[in-house]
């Protein structure tokens, strides 16, 4: 936390590149990470990742530690940035087109070939499901699973009461599982 601080000022102050190299190198994995668990995708990852940072950087200014730590604060634009991602017309599009080269790279790897695609089918189920929650929820329930924050945490990240994002999780979480059986019923 004393880097980053130190870090921060040196690249409001003088701009400094290797202060700002060193900020993205400590976050840039934990970043990355957060994103890949919520797209399964690596270049789509390591895209949303660049994007982040290069915000981060051109928005610094705009942090104020009495508010957030940075971490909180890096999490929290990450976790827009991947909302907004999931609402985008690139996303939707891109989910109704799969090129040949995308299938056959699918099926290259035929061992656990079936629970991949079972793992991948309820992650894009869960995943569809969470974008169709408000704005507020979406972020709450992908900090949790995604981001791997405590209840508690994530009410600090928010800057909301932690009842208030108990009452959201829980209610996401319970209309997903509804949600869930209604898509299983429907498959048999």
């Amino acid at each position: 936390m004393e880097n980053d601080l130190r870090w921060i000022r040196q690249i409001k102050r003088d701009a400094s590149e290797s202060a700002a190299n060193e900020l993205v190198s400590k976050y840039y994995k934990e970043m990355f990470t957060f994103h890949y668990k919520q797209t399964l995708d690596r270049d789509l990852s390591l895209d949303l990742t660049q994007e982040l940072f290069i915000g981060v950087l051109q928005s610094i200014h705009a942090y104020d530690r009495k508010k957030a730590s940075f971490r909180t604060w890096l999490y929290r634009l990450a976790s827009n940035r991947i909302v907004d991602y999931f609402r985008s017309k690139h996303y939707r599009y891109s989910q109704f087109t799969q090129t040949i080269e995308d299938i056959h790279q699918e099926f290259e790897d035929e061992y656990n070939l079936e629970i991949e695609l079972e793992y991948k089918e309820q992650f894009d189920l869960v995943n569809s499901l969470v974008n169709r929650l408000d704005a507020h929820s979406q972020q709450i329930i992908r900090l949790k699973l995604f981001g791997e924050y405590t209840l508690k945490e994530i009410a600090s990240i928010e800057a909301i009461p932690l009842s208030t994002v108990k009452t959201r999780y829980y209610a996401a979480v319970k209309w997903i599982r509804k949600e869930m059986e209604v898509v299983n019923i429907e498959e048999r």
